[in-house]
C-alpha cells in the first residue's frame, strides 16, 4: 500500500509512547518523582512530536483537497523535500494527480472528439437550460443553416424566426416533426427533433435541425411526374377520339347539309355543337401535351461552361425586349472565372423563364430594374435573378412551383415547375424570396 512507511512509523511512534507512560505511571506509583519528572520531558517531547506530525499531514491533505477542488491535478508535492514520514503521502499525492490528470487528459480527448463529429454533421444541433432558456451549446452547422452567429437564450430565436421558434418551444422530447425555416436570404423546411437530459439537478433539452428541403423536393416532384404523367396519357387517351369523331362528324354534317331541311336553324345548331367540341377537344390535347413536356426531361449534356457567358447570352437574346419596355438590366459577376458544370441548354430555359417573369413584374414600375449576379460561397455558386416588381404574398410562395398554379391570367403553370425539375436534375434547387410592393428574387443553388 502507498502508505505504509506512514502507518508503521505512526505505529512506533505511539507504541514508544505507550511504553513511555507506561514507564512514568510505575515510577510514579513506586514514588521514584524524581526519575517520574525527568521521564515526562520526553513524554511532553512525544506528544508534540506527534502533534507536529498530525499537523503536517492535515496541512498536506488540505493542500491535496484545495488542488482538486480547483482542478489543478498539475501540482507536484516535492517528496524530496518533505520530511521522511510525509515523503509516503507526498507519493501518494502525486500519484492520484496522475490518474486524475490522465482521466481528465482522456475526458478532454472524448469531449473535443464529439464536438467534432458533431461540427461534421449536416445537421445543425442547439441545447438548452430548459429553465433558464441560456444556450448551452450550437454547432457550426446550425450557425451556417440559420445564418445566426450567436444566440444567448433560446427566445432570442424568436426574433429570427418567430414561426420556427413556436415549432422548437412545442415539440416534446422523442417527438420529430417538420417546420418552415427562414433566414434573411431564404425559407426550407427542416426536420426537428428532441431529447433531453439532466445534469446537476438541471434539465437541458437538446434539438436536432436537419435540413429536408432537397429531400421532400425530389418526393415531391418525382410524385408530380407519375401524377402528371398518368394525367396526360388518360387525357390523350379519352380525348383523341372525341377529337377525330368530331372532325369526321362536321366532314358527313358538310357533305349531308344539302339534304338535310335546316329547320329553324337546327343543322347550323349542330354544325356549331360539333364545331365547339372539335376545338374544346383539340384544346385539351394541346394542354396535355404542353404538361407532358415535365416528363420529357430526364437526362443531362453536362458540359463546363463560364457563368459569364451564360449571361452574357442571356443579355443579347433579351436585349430588344427589355430596350422596347425600357428595363434596366444590371449584370454583377466579381468573380468572372466562376464556371458551372451544367446543361447549357437547360439552365439557358431556367435563366429566360425567370427573367421573362421578372420582366411581366416590373412592367408597372415607374423605374424597372432587373439585376442578375453570380458568386460562389463554401463551394455553392448561387444566381440570383432579382426584379424591384410588384412581389408576391407570402401565402403563395410555397404554391408557385406546383405545376398548373400561376399568378397569371394568361400562365400556364407550366415554366417555375420546369425550372425546378431542371435544378433537381442539376442536383441543385431553386429558392424565392420576395416582398409585396417590393420585388423578388430568384436563388439558383448549384
Amino acid at each position: 500500500m502507498i502508505f505504509n512507511r506512514y502507518e508503521w512509523r505512526l505505529l512506533i511512534r505511539i507504541v514508544l509512547l505507550a511504553a513511555v507512560l507506561f514507564a512514568e505511571a510505575w515510577l510514579v506509583q513506586k514514588q521514584l518523582y524524581t526519575y517520574a519528572f525527568v521521564l515526562a520531558l520526553p513524554i511532553f517531547y512525544q506528544l508534540y512530536d506527534l502533534y507536529r506530525l498530525l499537523k503536517k499531514a492535515q496541512d498536506e491533505v488540505k493542500e491535496f483537497a484545495e488542488s482538486v477542488h480547483y482542478r489543478d491535478f498539475s501540482r507536484y508535492f516535492n517528496v524530496k523535500t518533505a520530511p521522511a514520514e510525509l515523503q509516503p503521502l507526498r507519493e501518494g499525492f502525486n500519484e492520484i494527480n496522475s490518474t486524475f490528470k490522465v482521466i481528465s487528459r482522456e475526458k478532454e480527448t472524448q469531449y473535443v472528439y464529439l464536438q467534432k463529429i458533431l461540427e461534421l454533421v449536416d445537421t445543425g444541433i442547439i441545447s438548452y437550460n430548459v429553465g433558464s432558456g441560456e444556450l448551452a451549446w450550437m454547432n457550426e452547422t446550425f450557425k451556417k443553416m440559420m445564418d445566426i452567429p450567436y444566440l444567448k437564450t433560446i427566445h432570442s430565436l424568436e426574433k429570427r424566426d418567430e414561426q420556427l421558434y413556436r415549432e422548437v418551444m412545442s415539440i416534446k422530447t422523442g417527438e420529430t416533426k417538420i417546420a418552415k425555416a427562414s433566414t434573411g436570404r431564404s425559407s426550407f423546411k427542416v426536420l426537428l427533433s428532441a431529447t433531453a437530459f439532466q445534469t446537476d439537478e438541471q434539465i437541458f433539452k437538446l434539438i436536432a435541425f436537419q435540413n429536408v428541403s432537397e429531400a421532400l423536393d425530389e418526393t415531391e416532384a418525382e410524385a408530380w411526374r407519375k401524377l402528371l404523367s398518368v394525367m396526360t396519357h388518360e387525357i390523350m387517351n379519352s380525348v383523341a377520339p372525341i377529337s377525330s369523331l368530331a372532325d369526321t362528324l362536321k366532314n358527313r354534317l358538310t357533305l349531308a347539309a344539302n339534304h338535310l331541311q335546316n329547320h329553324e336553324g337546327a343543322v347550323d345548331d349542330l354544325e356549331l355543337g360539333i364545331e365547339t367540341i372539335k376545338r374544346r377537344s383539340e384544346g385539351l390535347l394541346k394542354f396535355a401535351e404542353t404538361y407532358r413536356n415535365l416528363n420529357k426531361i430526364t437526362t443531362l449534356n453536362i458540359k463546363k461552361i463560364l457563368v459569364r457567358d451564360l449571361f452574357e447570352n442571356l443579355h443579347q437574346l433579351m436585349q430588344p425586349t427589355l430596350e422596347q419596355k425600357q428595363i434596366e438590366l444590371d449584370i454583377i459577376l466579381k468573380d468572372p472565372a466562376v464556371t458551372l458544370d451544367v446543361d447549357t441548354n437547360l439552365i439557358d430555359q431556367v435563366l429566360i423563364n425567370l427573367l421573362v417573369n421578372a420582366i411581366e413584374a416590373v412592367k408597372e414600375k415607374e423605374h424597372p430594374v432587373i439585376t442578375l449576379s453570380a458568386q460562389t460561397t463554401n463551394n455553392k455558386t448561387t444566381i440570383k435573378v432579382a426584379d424591384n416588381g410588384t412581389g408576391m404574398p407570402a401565402e403563395i410562395l410555397d404554391k408557385i412551383f406546383i405545376p398548373f398554379f400561376s399568378t397569371r391570367k394568361t400562365g400556364s403553370g407550366i415554366g417555375l415547375s420546369l425550372c425546378k425539375q431542371i435544378m433537381l436534375l442539376h442536383k441543385g434547387s431553386i429558392q424565392v424570396q420576395s416582398k409585396e410592393g417590393e420585388g423578388t428574387v430568384f436563388v439558383l443553388v448549384f
